[in-house]
């Protein structure tokens, strides 16, 4: 009796189908983002002026010549790659150089918008150099503790007594001729990749020994060293270099992750814990802490800075809708387009533009997360949350502090503040991302051999 082909499907239809790669859609959705971006340049100078600016088509011209040379490197290199990623970021950055160049228009400045606009050609150089490189994420595992080395070299550097610099009581950077860079930004994206590789090696240990108490199942006292080396490290961070914004970031990142990993909420409970009293210990001892913590309390106290209070009465300014892109005084607060760009933004495009560049971050992270959803290894799967954690703690460490949520750190809000160790850092990060997603998206048949083998145990692929 004759088979139907329609009921068993001969293996060339089955194979033959492939998913939709997502390159079309991601070339429509860059070229809107720099629509939108080219619309709020014109908008700031007509508002400020009352005529397009002068600089706003090179400007534009060359963020648009850098982005889509990455898109077609996406094509060459990653076709399969997550479509939202590229555009996400391109909006971020564009509205970030749109409102540093608004704010030195403002100052009567115009370097520091020319100056972000160079770190952006070489972020995204380097995202492109990024995937041309690693054709394969799986690759890095290999590379763990190297990771952790460097990792730790670049948190270091600041320390240094020749090349080490002190800005604004902190010392995070380093200064090489005329160039300084913020180590700490690069060192996330290390130990993130030390992180993924420790964790999928270690995690049946850390989440399946141990006995319960109280309905939670504790690890062995042996298995803390990782979490407590972890905390010990952002002391570190906390007493060297006086920076709060780091130390978090880089516990708080170990705890998600380990998370992630093991998933047992006891872990939750001790990186809380071990917070709590790390953060108790840092107020009763350090004056920089107590002083964070008083301008957090109340920041209109007439012996303390006004810094927290000027960023509150901007966002008041701003409202529900804004005063407009070039009708604010954003450059009234400190460190307008660095550490406070959130509330410059705030005041000019109010509560509701506000939210919207929320939505972007949480999309840009929402994208990330479900790309280590779809990757097909434990080591993926951690490095695209890992990755994906350090944008959204940063953007909640610093957003938080800005609205007096939690004290006042001295992160950048990636893509949009102006600085260029976090520019680089950030591009980086989603040419990972973008790699990952690649290899998650890709055919079975298309998918190159795990040169780590990892495939090979099921463990790693289930969780």
């Amino acid at each position: 009796m004759p088979v139907s082909t329609a009921a068993n499907p001969s293996p060339s239809t089955v194979t033959s189908q492939r998913p939709p790669r997502g390159r079309a859609a991601e070339l429509l959705l860059t070229l809107f983002a720099l629509a939108i971006v080219t619309l709020a340049y014109a908008n700031v100078g007509i508002a400020t002026s009352g005529a397009l600016p002068p600089d706003m088509w090179w400007h534009v011209g060359i963020l648009t010549a850098l982005v889509l040379g990455l898109h077609v490197v996406l094509r060459w290199r990653a076709s399969y790659a997550d479509p939202l990623l590229l555009p996400l970021a391109t909006l971020l950055n564009g509205l970030g150089l749109v409102m540093i160049h608004r704010i030195d228009v403002g100052t009567g400045g115009g370097a520091v918008a020319t100056r972000q606009l160079l770190w952006t050609g070489l972020a995204i150089v380097a995202a492109a150099a990024t995937l041309v490189v690693v054709r394969d994420h799986r690759v890095l595992r290999r590379y763990t503790f190297i990771a952790m080395a460097l990792g730790f070299v670049l948190l270091l550097l600041p320390m240094l007594p020749v090349v080490g610099q002190e800005v604004n009581g902190s010392r995070l950077w380093v200064r090489v001729g005329g160039l300084s860079l913020q180590p700490g930004e690069l060192a996330k994206i290390a130990l993130t990749v030390f992180f993924a590789g420790y964790l999928v090696s270690t995690r049946d240990a850390l989440s399946l020994v141990g006995r319960r108490v109280l309905g939670l199942q504790l690890p062995r006292a042996r298995d803390l060293g990782p979490i407590l080396v972890a905390w010990g490290l952002s002391v570190m961070v906390l007493v060297l270099q006086r920076d709060l914004g780091s130390s978090l970031l880089f516990f708080g990142l170990f705890v998600a992750m380990l998370y992630v990993a093991t998933e047992r909420t006891s872990w939750i409970v001790i990186g809380l814990s071990l917070f709590v009293g790390g953060a108790v210990l840092a107020w009763q001892v350090f004056d920089h802490v107590q002083r964070r913590v008083t301008l957090w309390l109340d920041p209109f106290a007439p012996e303390q800075s006004d810094q927290v209070a000027k960023g509150l009465m901007g966002l008041a300014h701003g409202g529900i809708f804004g005063t407009g892109l070039g009708q604010g005084h954003p450059w009234i607060t400190y460190f307008a387009n660095s550490d406070y760009i959130v509330a410059s933004f705030g005041e000019e495009l109010g509560m509701i533009g506000l939210f919207a560049l929320l939505t972007l971050y949480a999309l840009l992270v929402q994208r990330g997360l479900r790309t280590a959803i779809g990757a097909r290894e434990g080591f993926g799967k951690l490095l695209a949350a890992g990755l994906s954690f350090t944008v959204a703690l940063q953007v909640f460490v610093i957003v938080g502090g800005i609205t007096r949520v939690i004290p006042l750190t001295g992160l950048t809000t990636p893509f949009l503040s102006a600085g260029g160790s976090s520019l680089l850092a950030n591009w980086v990060i989603v040419a990972l991302l973008l790699r990952i997603s690649d290899h998650a998206r890709r055919p079975v048949s298309e998918r190159r051999l795990d040169p780590t083998k990892d495939e090979a145990h099921p463990r790693e692929v289930t969780r």
